[in-house]
Protein backbone atom coordinates (compact mmCIF):
# COMPACT_ATOMS: atom_id res chain seq x y z
CA UNK A 1 0.00 0.00 0.00
CA UNK A 2 2.99 2.30 0.48
CA UNK A 3 3.09 3.44 -3.14
CA UNK A 4 -0.50 4.65 -2.75
CA UNK A 5 0.30 6.75 0.31
CA UNK A 6 3.61 8.59 -0.06
CA UNK A 7 5.93 6.77 -2.48
CA UNK A 8 8.96 8.87 -1.48
CA UNK A 9 8.96 7.61 2.10
CA UNK A 10 10.92 4.58 3.26
CA UNK A 11 8.70 1.80 4.61
CA UNK A 12 9.74 -1.15 6.75
CA UNK A 13 7.49 -4.24 6.74
CA UNK A 14 8.43 -6.62 9.53
CA UNK A 15 7.61 -10.26 10.04
CA UNK A 16 7.61 -10.84 13.78
CA UNK A 17 9.15 -14.01 15.13
CA UNK A 18 7.08 -17.04 14.16
CA UNK A 19 5.37 -15.11 11.34
CA UNK A 20 6.00 -14.90 7.61
CA UNK A 21 9.66 -15.24 6.67
CA UNK A 22 11.04 -14.80 10.20
CA UNK A 23 12.43 -17.68 12.22
CA UNK A 24 10.39 -19.40 14.91
CA UNK A 25 11.26 -18.88 18.55
CA UNK A 26 13.25 -21.61 20.24
CA UNK A 27 11.38 -24.15 22.41
CA UNK A 28 10.42 -22.66 25.75
CA UNK A 29 10.42 -19.05 24.52
CA UNK A 30 6.87 -17.67 24.69
CA UNK A 31 5.24 -15.56 22.01
CA UNK A 32 4.01 -12.31 23.53
CA UNK A 33 3.56 -8.81 22.20
CA UNK A 34 6.26 -7.48 24.51
CA UNK A 35 8.74 -9.62 22.59
CA UNK A 36 7.46 -8.13 19.34
CA UNK A 37 8.06 -4.65 20.78
CA UNK A 38 11.63 -5.75 21.53
CA UNK A 39 12.02 -6.82 17.89
CA UNK A 40 10.88 -3.43 16.60
CA UNK A 41 13.29 -1.65 18.95
CA UNK A 42 16.12 -3.85 17.69
CA UNK A 43 15.36 -3.35 13.98
CA UNK A 44 14.16 0.26 13.77
CA UNK A 45 14.47 3.09 16.03
CA UNK A 46 1.43 -4.25 13.65
CA UNK A 47 -1.23 -1.85 15.43
CA UNK A 48 -1.23 -3.22 18.97
CA UNK A 49 2.53 -3.70 18.95
CA UNK A 50 3.00 -0.21 17.49
CA UNK A 51 0.86 1.24 20.27
CA UNK A 52 2.84 -0.59 22.93
CA UNK A 53 6.08 0.59 21.34
CA UNK A 54 4.87 4.20 21.17
CA UNK A 55 4.05 4.21 24.88
CA UNK A 56 7.24 2.40 25.89
CA UNK A 57 9.53 4.56 23.72
CA UNK A 58 7.41 7.72 23.29
CA UNK A 59 10.34 9.91 22.29
CA UNK A 60 11.00 7.74 19.22
CA UNK A 61 7.56 8.04 17.62
CA UNK A 62 6.24 11.20 15.97
CA UNK A 63 3.14 9.73 14.37
CA UNK A 64 1.25 6.52 14.95
CA UNK A 65 -1.22 5.04 12.44
CA UNK A 66 -3.60 2.37 13.70
CA UNK A 67 -5.52 0.50 10.99
CA UNK A 68 -8.61 -1.18 12.43
CA UNK A 69 -6.64 -1.69 15.62
CA UNK A 70 -6.05 -0.19 19.04
CA UNK A 71 -2.91 0.70 21.01
CA UNK A 72 -3.59 -2.04 23.57
CA UNK A 73 -6.00 -4.91 24.11
CA UNK A 74 -8.55 -4.45 26.87
CA UNK A 75 -10.21 -7.20 28.82
CA UNK A 76 -13.28 -5.31 29.93
CA UNK A 77 -15.13 -7.92 31.91
CA UNK A 78 -12.64 -10.65 32.73
CA UNK A 79 -9.68 -9.04 34.45
CA UNK A 80 -9.74 -11.83 37.01
CA UNK A 81 -8.98 -14.27 34.18
CA UNK A 82 -5.72 -12.66 33.08
CA UNK A 83 -3.60 -15.11 35.06
CA UNK A 84 -5.69 -17.94 33.62
CA UNK A 85 -4.78 -16.74 30.12
CA UNK A 86 -1.09 -16.71 30.99
CA UNK A 87 -1.28 -20.22 32.42
CA UNK A 88 -3.17 -21.46 29.36
CA UNK A 89 -0.55 -19.92 27.07
CA UNK A 90 2.30 -21.67 28.87
CA UNK A 91 0.53 -25.02 28.96
CA UNK A 92 -0.49 -24.83 25.29
CA UNK A 93 3.05 -23.91 24.22
CA UNK A 94 4.49 -26.87 26.10
CA UNK A 95 1.84 -29.16 24.61
CA UNK A 96 2.61 -28.10 21.03
CA UNK A 97 6.35 -28.40 21.56
CA UNK A 98 5.95 -31.87 23.02
CA UNK A 99 3.74 -33.11 20.19
CA UNK A 100 6.41 -32.54 17.50
CA UNK A 101 3.71 -32.80 14.87
CA UNK A 102 5.24 -32.64 11.38
CA UNK A 103 4.40 -29.71 9.14
CA UNK A 104 1.49 -30.32 6.79
CA UNK A 105 2.12 -29.81 3.07
CA UNK A 106 -0.89 -28.82 0.94
CA UNK A 107 -1.43 -27.55 -2.58
CA UNK A 108 -1.47 -23.77 -3.19
CA UNK A 109 -5.21 -23.88 -3.91
CA UNK A 110 -5.95 -25.82 -0.72
CA UNK A 111 -3.88 -23.39 1.30
CA UNK A 112 -5.66 -20.39 -0.21
CA UNK A 113 -9.13 -21.84 0.28
CA UNK A 114 -8.31 -22.75 3.88
CA UNK A 115 -7.17 -19.18 4.53
CA UNK A 116 -10.31 -17.70 2.95
CA UNK A 117 -12.56 -20.09 4.88
CA UNK A 118 -11.07 -19.09 8.23
CA UNK A 119 -10.82 -15.36 7.43
CA UNK A 120 -14.05 -13.95 6.05
CA UNK A 121 -12.53 -10.45 5.78
CA UNK A 122 -9.85 -11.60 3.33
CA UNK A 123 -10.44 -11.35 -0.41
CA UNK A 124 -8.90 -13.87 -2.79
CA UNK A 125 -6.32 -11.37 -4.03
CA UNK A 126 -5.49 -10.37 -0.46
CA UNK A 127 -5.16 -14.04 0.48
CA UNK A 128 -2.69 -14.64 -2.33
CA UNK A 129 -0.57 -11.72 -1.11
CA UNK A 130 -0.61 -12.97 2.48
CA UNK A 131 0.49 -16.44 1.39
CA UNK A 132 3.49 -15.03 -0.48
CA UNK A 133 5.15 -14.29 2.87
CA UNK A 134 3.18 -16.74 4.95
CA UNK A 135 4.21 -19.93 3.17
CA UNK A 136 7.27 -21.71 1.82
CA UNK A 137 7.22 -23.59 -1.48
CA UNK A 138 8.39 -27.19 -1.39
CA UNK A 139 8.38 -29.90 -4.04
CA UNK A 140 4.89 -31.16 -3.19
CA UNK A 141 3.12 -27.91 -2.33
CA UNK A 142 3.20 -25.22 0.36
CA UNK A 143 4.22 -25.20 4.01
CA UNK A 144 2.69 -22.66 6.38
CA UNK A 145 5.41 -20.49 7.93
CA UNK A 146 3.39 -19.41 10.96
CA UNK A 147 4.45 -21.10 14.17
CA UNK A 148 1.76 -23.45 15.47
CA UNK A 149 2.26 -22.01 18.95
CA UNK A 150 0.55 -18.80 17.79
CA UNK A 151 -3.17 -19.50 17.62
CA UNK A 152 -5.57 -18.18 20.25
CA UNK A 153 -5.32 -14.42 20.98
CA UNK A 154 -4.76 -14.92 24.69
CA UNK A 155 -1.63 -16.93 23.92
CA UNK A 156 0.33 -13.87 22.79
CA UNK A 157 -1.71 -10.75 23.56
CA UNK A 158 -1.16 -8.80 26.76
CA UNK A 159 -4.66 -7.96 27.97
CA UNK A 160 -4.86 -4.97 30.30
CA UNK A 161 -7.50 -3.26 32.41
CA UNK A 162 -9.18 0.07 31.69
CA UNK A 163 -7.11 1.73 34.39
CA UNK A 164 -3.83 0.52 32.92
CA UNK A 165 -4.92 1.59 29.44
CA UNK A 166 -5.54 5.15 30.60
CA UNK A 167 -2.20 5.20 32.42
CA UNK A 168 -0.30 3.91 29.39
CA UNK A 169 -1.76 6.25 26.76
CA UNK A 170 -0.83 9.24 28.90
CA UNK A 171 2.76 8.39 27.97
CA UNK A 172 2.09 8.93 24.27
CA UNK A 173 3.87 11.85 22.63
CA UNK A 174 2.94 10.92 19.07
CA UNK A 175 0.08 12.22 17.02
CA UNK A 176 -2.26 9.29 16.51
CA UNK A 177 -4.48 8.41 13.55
CA UNK A 178 -6.94 5.57 14.11
CA UNK A 179 -8.73 4.35 10.98
CA UNK A 180 -11.70 2.09 11.72
CA UNK A 181 -13.14 -0.14 9.03
CA UNK A 182 -16.93 -0.05 9.36
CA UNK A 183 -17.14 -3.81 8.96
CA UNK A 184 -13.86 -4.55 10.72
CA UNK A 185 -13.14 -6.24 14.03
CA UNK A 186 -14.09 -4.83 17.42
CA UNK A 187 -12.50 -7.54 19.57
CA UNK A 188 -9.48 -9.76 19.03
CA UNK A 189 -11.60 -12.68 20.20
CA UNK A 190 -14.12 -13.10 17.44
CA UNK A 191 -16.80 -14.51 19.74
CA UNK A 192 -16.91 -11.11 21.49
CA UNK A 193 -16.91 -9.04 18.32
CA UNK A 194 -20.49 -7.84 18.76
CA UNK A 195 -19.53 -6.07 22.00
CA UNK A 196 -18.36 -2.60 20.95
CA UNK A 197 -18.14 -1.17 24.47
CA UNK A 198 -14.37 -1.71 24.90
CA UNK A 199 -13.61 -0.11 21.53
CA UNK A 200 -15.82 2.90 22.26
CA UNK A 201 -14.06 3.31 25.60
CA UNK A 202 -10.70 3.27 23.80
CA UNK A 203 -11.83 5.99 21.38
CA UNK A 204 -13.25 8.16 24.16
CA UNK A 205 -10.06 7.89 26.22
CA UNK A 206 -7.80 8.65 23.26
CA UNK A 207 -9.90 11.71 22.41
CA UNK A 208 -9.98 13.04 25.96
CA UNK A 209 -6.31 12.32 26.65
CA UNK A 210 -4.63 13.27 23.37
CA UNK A 211 -7.12 15.95 22.30
CA UNK A 212 -5.83 17.56 19.07
CA UNK A 213 -3.14 14.90 18.80
CA UNK A 214 -5.78 12.28 18.02
CA UNK A 215 -7.67 11.79 14.77
CA UNK A 216 -10.39 9.17 14.25
CA UNK A 217 -11.70 8.24 10.80
CA UNK A 218 -14.18 5.57 9.74
CA UNK A 219 -13.93 4.05 6.26
CA UNK A 220 -16.00 1.47 4.38
CA UNK A 221 -14.54 -2.01 4.26
CA UNK A 222 -13.38 -4.91 6.40
CA UNK A 223 -10.37 -5.47 8.64
CA UNK A 224 -8.13 -5.89 5.59
CA UNK A 225 -9.35 -2.72 3.89
CA UNK A 226 -5.74 -1.57 3.42
CA UNK A 227 -5.14 -4.61 1.22
CA UNK A 228 -8.57 -5.13 -0.33
CA UNK A 229 -9.29 -1.46 -1.06
CA UNK A 230 -6.17 0.62 -0.33
CA UNK A 231 -7.69 3.67 -2.02
CA UNK A 232 -10.02 4.04 0.98
CA UNK A 233 -7.15 4.69 3.38
CA UNK A 234 -4.14 5.82 1.33
CA UNK A 235 -5.09 9.50 1.03
CA UNK A 236 -6.06 9.69 4.71
CA UNK A 237 -2.73 8.27 5.83
CA UNK A 238 -0.81 10.41 3.35
CA UNK A 239 -2.41 13.63 4.60
CA UNK A 240 -1.77 12.62 8.21
CA UNK A 241 1.90 11.85 7.60
CA UNK A 242 2.45 15.09 5.70
CA UNK A 243 0.73 17.31 8.24
CA UNK A 244 2.95 19.25 10.61
CA UNK A 245 2.29 18.54 14.29
CA UNK A 246 0.96 21.49 16.23
CA UNK A 247 3.26 22.57 19.00
CA UNK A 248 1.63 22.71 22.43
CA UNK A 249 0.78 26.24 23.52
CA UNK A 250 3.12 27.55 26.18
CA UNK A 251 2.79 30.70 28.28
Amino acid sequence: MGENVLPDLHYVAMDFGGHGLSSHYSPGVPYCHQNFVNEIRRVVAGGIVAGMFSCTFPEMVDKLVLLDSSPFVLDFHEVENLLTYKRRAIEYTLQVEASEKPSHVVSPEQMLQGLLKNNSHVSEKCGELLLQRGTTKVATGLLLNRDRRITLPELSLDFISKELFVHFIRKLQAHVLLIKAVHGYYDVRRENDADKEPFLFIIDMLKSTLKEQFQFVEVPGTHYVHMNEPQHVASIIGSFLQSKPRLPYQL
